[in-house]
């Protein structure tokens, strides 16, 4: 059975001063031989694996913080900490760890090494013993302690020296009460050098001294502290904002006091980081690391507690699911989750997923779709959708497709986002390209796993073609409605790329859903449209597009293509580009030279005849020219081709007689079969159509190597041999250029 009081979470500092969660599991002190000496070992819960493994070094400083965390330095850049379940069991290892280091386990802080050099350096030094021995707390002297506290900074020694002095005199508050003291009697000179003592003592970095700050009894007056900046003409009215203007609303009450408390202090130190304390100059930007920390750990347990706290988080739910909550009420609790969600991205990663799926099981996507005629409502209300689809897109995926289908689409949750992108009033679009991206997450295949649910690629791309693609693409529908650009300004042309990337990925991801809408939509004329806007990156997302499906060298789209003579807005951009070398032009000669290295025939073809006139004067690449020299090979390719069986009928006659006086008795049976799968079939099957007139007696034996030639294509489309029928009239006849009929 495990013991809880030695149950521990790992954390390491990264380098972006963020505390990184190596794994969960139960430590011990033990001797270890290797390392000659009582070591901290942390094996995983789950598999019994070694997640720390660290000697306790005489000289290693150590802090405990909060009654649950153990902090220490192994290296100058190698931070660790481990945050225990129970108060007692971090108790058991603190008093282990000064055990061996021979300290009082009273302390909540071991001191750091003292280099011998060092120590002698300092000793030589008359100020030195200021450093443990405090002036009086007393107006008169608060001038030489804010000298004190700032002469110590540069030295970790002397920081280290100053902390345990101030900790064990009760020096902080004795200060405090005299700041209450300066303030009423107006002593600003003193009030000045209270800020730089304040400030002075949150730069010392150690958490012992915050607990105490930061309790209750002390935070305003600490607050009060920092107002007055001597740099600063007029004192700052912090704690009238943090009394006054920022209230603490609680949507449903909170009846833990400690979580209450929790939550305040947290707020109040995020407010001393964030907008008290100036931005630290590089010589000071690691001072405040254990304060990050601090709010760190301070977040991990709110969000613990209120997660733990089933009868709160179903009251919230049970509330906001309730038709008869007002609306002032439903944005405060929307509000709330939202705010909620942000915290707990402080968490690590199997924390966050446990977060996450505590709020699917009390019913947060069916709580969104409720209020979202409210414009506040539907804003916080997608902010959560992001951190949803973040954590589980098939588990968003799943709910929007049990959505009920109501007869106006506008209230389906990813409609309602996909607005939400569409409205963003941003001029950079910020919401939108976030938005953007979380719906590229919900339609990628690649992260609908078959094998949870075969059927979820289908069945939510269907979802999505009918119920929400019309929503994403109506901006652009709407600005090309009447063959034109009809709005042409920068935020427009902004959207209008963002859902073009979006097409261009359901072009590549998608295949027949895709294919379906651009045919019925004729979407791709309607994107070309853009190549004449005069935001250049607008019309390479339009060139974009069309490069994507062309890419795909599916004939279905080549047809629809050439339909369309959908390549005469690239063609005229090219024109109109003139001489000038620039991405848009690098693009389209791209477009062709593809065309024309993958030897896509048809559109070879089509090029050529229809536009080869205005291309042939570009000569500063040969693509176009290649192109020419392809559509010339081709043509000869299939004059050859005529002409092999366009032979007299004298030699026919002969032929025929040759091959059908052939010896029956052939022992090669296969040879026989091969010549007539491949010769029969391939030559003069062509040829015995030509003379269906004079071979009555042939037509049944012919059948089969008709339906033999039928089957060598990979995909048989219904419109096949009518368009091979238009094709021989047109090889009969000038070719035209050929339009989408009305």
């Amino acid at each position: 059975m495990s013991d809880t009081r030695r149950r521990v979470k790992v954390y390491t500092l990264n380098e972006d001063r963020q505390w990184d969660d190596r794994g969960t599991g139960h430590v011990s002190s033990t001797f270890v031989e290797r390392l000659r000496g009582i070591s901290l070992l942390v094996r995983a819960e789950s598999d019994g694996s070694l997640l720390l493994e660290s000697k306790i070094s005489p000289n290693t400083a150590y802090q405990k913080q909060q009654d649950t965390l153990i902090v220490w330095s192994e290296a100058d850049n190698y931070d660790l900490a481990l945050s225990f379940q129970e108060k007692a069991g971090c108790d058991e290892i603190w008093e282990r760890i000064c055990q061996v280091q021979g300290r009082d386990p009273a302390l909540d802080i071991t001191q750091d090494p003292i280099d011998e050099s060092e120590e002698e350096r300092f000793e030589e030094i008359p100020e030195t013993s200021h450093l443990v021995e405090l002036p009086p707390c007393e107006q008169s002297r608060l001038e030489e302690i804010a000298d004190l506290v700032t002469s110590v900074l540069s030295s970790p020694i002397r920081r280290e020296k100053l902390a345990l002095a101030l900790m064990t005199e009760g020096y902080i508050k004795k200060l405090l009460g005299l700041f209450r003291v300066c303030e009423e009697v107006d002593n600003r000179e003193g009030l000045h050098h209270l800020y730089e003592i304040v400030r002075g003592v949150l730069f010392l970095n150690k958490a012992a001294l915050f607990e105490v700050m930061f309790s209750d009894d002390c935070i305003m007056d600490v607050v009060g502290c920092l107002e007055y900046d001597p740099a600063l003409v007029q004192p700052k009215r912090h704690r009238e904002f943090l009394t006054k203007t920022a209230k603490f609303k609680e949507v449903i009450p909170i009846t833990d006091s400690e979580l209450r408390q929790k939550i305040h202090q947290t707020y109040r130190v995020q407010y001393i980081q964030d907008i008290i304390l100036p931005t630290p100059s590089v010589f000071e930007e690691n001072f405040l690391s254990t304060l990050t920390s601090f709010i760190f750990f301070n977040k991990v347990e709110i969000v613990s507690m209120l997660q733990e706290d089933e009868k709160f988080l179903t009251e919230v739910f049970a509330q906001l699911t309730d038709d008869a909550t007002e609306d002032s009420k439903r944005r405060e609790l929307v509000n709330f989750v939202k705010e909620f969600c942000a915290f707990s991205q402080t968490l690590q990663p199997q924390n966050r997923d446990a977060f996450f799926k505590t709020l699917a099981n009390l019913g947060i996507l069916p709580a969104l779709e409720i209020g979202m005629d409210d414009l506040q409502v539907r804003a916080a209300a997608t902010d959560i959708f992001s951190y949803l689809v973040e954590f589980s897109p098939s588990m968003v995926r799943e709910f929007v497709m049990q959505e009920p289908q109501q007869t106006d689409d506008d209230v389906l949750l990813i409609n309602v986002v996909i607005k939400q992108m569409i409205c963003d009033s941003d001029p950079e679009l910020g919401g939108a390209v976030q938005l953007m991206g979380l719906l590229r997450t919900l339609i990628d295949p690649e992260n609908m796993l078959a094998s949870t649910n075969k059927t979820e690629k289908t069945e939510f791309l269907s979802f999505f073609y009918k119920y929400c693609m019309h929503v994403l693409t109506a901006p652009l529908l709407a600005n090309t409605a009447h063959d034109k650009n009809s709005k042409d300004n920068f935020q427009t042309a902004q959207l209008l790329a963002l859902i073009l990337e979006l097409l261009t990925f359901c072009v590549e991801h998608h295949t027949y859903h895709i294919k379906t809408y651009i045919m019925n939509k004729d979407l791709l004329r309607r994107v070309l449209v853009l190549m004449n806007s005069k935001h250049t990156f607008l019309a390479l997302c339009a060139l974009r597009f069309m490069r994507r499906i062309i890419g795909l060298k599916d004939e279905y789209y080549n047809r629809y293509i050439i339909k369309g003579n959908l390549f005469e807005p690239v063609i005229n951009a090219l024109l109109d580009n003139g001489t000038r070398y620039n991405l848009l032009n690098s693009a389209i000669i791209e477009l062709f030279e593809f065309i024309k290295v993958e030897d896509i025939k048809s559109l070879i073809a089509h090029i050529v005849d229809n536009f080869y006139k205005a291309l042939e004067s570009i000569e500063y690449v040969q693509t176009f020219k290649g192109l020419k020299g392809r559509y010339e090979q081709e043509k000869d390719r299939q004059s050859q081709r005529l002409n092999r069986y366009r032979r007299d009928a004298r030699s026919l006659d002969e032929d025929e007689e040759l091959w059908f006086n052939d010896d029956d008795d052939d022992d090669d049976g296969e040879a026989v079969e091969k010549r007539m799968g491949d010769d029969f079939s391939d030559s003069y099957g062509k040829y015995m159509e030509a003379k269906k007139g004079k071979l009555y007696s042939l037509t049944l034996f012919c059948a089969p190597a008709k339906v033999h030639t039928a089957l060598v294509g990979l995909v048989d489309y219904p419109d096949d041999e009518d368009e091979e029928e238009d094709e021989e009239e047109e090889d009969q006849s000038p070719r035209k250029r050929p339009r989408l009929s009305s």
